[in-house]
C-alpha cells in the first residue's frame, strides 16, 4: 500500500500541524470543533449540524469498525473536514462494508491524520474554536493561512435551509398511529423520526421554510423542531413559524438548535460557546425531577436564559428544565399556560442518540403526554 500524500491543518490563530492525508486529498475549510465521543463517528460524519466544520475526534484509535449502510443519519457526510490521530489500519466488523478512508474519499472528504490531536484539542479548549484550513496540496502554511482568514465565520451564519429536506416526506407510525407530527427538518437525523413513530406518531418532516399553512395542512397534532448547524442569531421565518404555533397552542417539542429557537421565540436571546459542547458523555440535570442524564451533545451555540425564576413572555411561563452540570449552559426550557399545564419544551441535547447514550429517550415519552393533553 503506498504511503498516504503529506498533509497540512492551519488554524487560523497561525498554530499548524504537518501530518498524512486520510480520506480525499484536496483542501477544506471550516470551524475547527472536537468531538469526545469514543464511539459512534459513523452517526457524527452524516449529522447535519456539522455542516461547514471540521471535526477533530479527540478518541485517538477512529475507523476500527468501518463503515456500514445502516448507521448513517442522513444521506451523505456533512463535515466539512474530519481530523484523526491514529486510522485503522483494517476495519473490523461483521457489519463494515468498507473502511473509513474509502469512504471518506468517495464522498470528496479531505482530512488529515497522524496528528497530535490531544494538542489540538487542548488549544481549542484555551482559544476558541475558530476557522482552520486542511490541504494535501498546498506545502506553504502561510498561503493556506491566508485563505484560511478570508473563509466563512459560522458566527452569524444561516445554513438550515442549506442542509435541509427539499420536499415533505412523510415516516409512518410503527404499529397503531395515534398522533401527526409536523417535524420541521432543520437538519434532522433519521433515528428521530424513527424514534417518534416507535411510539405511533405519524411524522411529516417538512422543509425549513415551511410557513403555518404547511403545519396546519398536514393536521399536526404537535410541531417539533430539529437540531441543525448554523447561528440561531440569523434565523427569522422558523421563529415566526414557531410563533404562530405557540398562539395556537399546539403542542412544542424542540432538541439541539430546535432548543434554541425556542429561547429566541420566548425572547430569550442566544450566544456562541467558546468551544461548544460535542460528544456523548455531557452530563445534565433534570430540574423538574432532580434527575442527572448523560447525553450527547453537539452545539456550539446556547440560550440566554436566567437559571432560576419564572420569565413571564406572551405565551406563557417560561422556566429553564436542564442545565449542564460542567459549565451551567442552559440544556433545556419548558413553557406553561396560565393554569400551570405544559404547552411546549425543549433540550439542547440529544435524545434520539442512536450510539447511546439512551438516558434521555423518555423525552419522546413526554411529547406524547404532552400531545395528550397528560403532561
Amino acid at each position: 500500500m503506498p504511503s498516504p500524500a503529506p498533509a497540512i491543518l492551519v488554524l487560523e490563530d497561525g498554530r499548524t500541524f504537518r501530518g498524512d492525508t486520510y480520506g480525499a486529498e484536496g483542501e477544506t475549510f471550516g470551524e475547527a470543533v472536537f468531538n469526545t465521543g469514543m464511539t459512534g463517528y459513523q452517526e457524527t460524519l452524516t449529522d447535519p449540524s456539522y455542516h461547514r466544520q471540521v471535526v477533530v475526534m479527540t478518541a485517538p484509535h477512529i475507523g476500527n469498525t468501518g463503515v456500514n449502510d445502516e448507521d448513517p443519519e442522513s444521506s451523505r457526510i456533512w463535515v466539512a473536514g474530519y481530523v484523526v490521530r491514529d486510522p485503522a489500519r483494517v476495519p473490523s466488523s461483521w457489519r463494515s462494508r468498507r473502511s473509513l478512508d474509502e469512504e471518506l474519499q468517495a464522498q470528496g472528504v479531505v482530512g488529515i491524520s497522524g496528528i497530535d490531536t490531544r494538542a489540538l484539542t487542548r488549544h481549542l479548549r484555551e482559544r476558541g474554536a475558530m476557522r482552520v484550513g486542511i490541504s494535501s496540496v498546498e506545502t506553504d502554511p502561510d498561503a493556506l493561512l491566508a485563505r484560511v482568514r478570508s473563509s466563512a465565520e459560522m458566527a452569524g451564519a444561516e445554513l438550515a435551509q442549506e442542509v435541509s429536506t427539499g420536499e415533505t416526506y412523510v415516516v409512518p407510525a410503527i404499529g397503531t398511529k395515534l398522533f401527526t407530527v409536523a417535524a420541521l427538518d432543520l437538519g434532522i437525523k433519521a433515528m428521530t423520526p424513527h424514534r417518534m413513530a416507535e411510539r405511533g406518531i405519524e411524522v411529516h418532516v417538512l422543509p425549513a421554510t415551511a410557513t403555518v399553512d404547511d403545519l396546519h395542512a398536514v393536521g399536526a397534532d404537535g410541531l417539533f423542531y430539529s437540531n441543525g448547524p448554523g447561528d440561531p442569531a440569523a434565523t427569522t421565518s422558523q421563529i415566526e413559524l414557531l410563533q404562530g404555533a405557540l398562539a395556537d397552542a399546539i403542542p412544542y417539542f424542540g432538541i439541539c438548535f430546535g432548543n434554541q429557537l425556542f429561547g429566541r421565540a420566548l425572547g430569550f436571546g442566544t450566544y456562541k460557546l467558546k468551544y461548544g459542547h460535542r460528544g456523548i458523555n455531557q452530563p445534565v440535570m433534570d430540574l423538574t425531577t432532580g434527575k442527572v442524564e448523560v447525553t450527547a451533545h453537539n452545539h456550539g451555540f446556547a440560550v440566554d436564559a436566567p437559571l432560576e425564576g419564572v420569565t413571564e413572555t406572551p405565551y406563557g411561563a417560561a422556566t429553564v428544565s436542564h442545565v449542564c452540570l460542567n459549565d451551567d449552559v442552559v440544556e433545556g426550557l419548558e413553557l406553561r399556560d396560565a393554569e400551570g399545564a405544559l404547552k411546549g419544551f425543549s433540550v439542547q441535547y440529544h435524545p434520539e442518540a442512536a450510539a447511546g447514550p439512551h438516558d434521555a429517550a423518555y423525552l419522546f415519552d413526554r411529547f406524547v403526554s404532552l400531545m395528550e393533553g397528560k403532561a
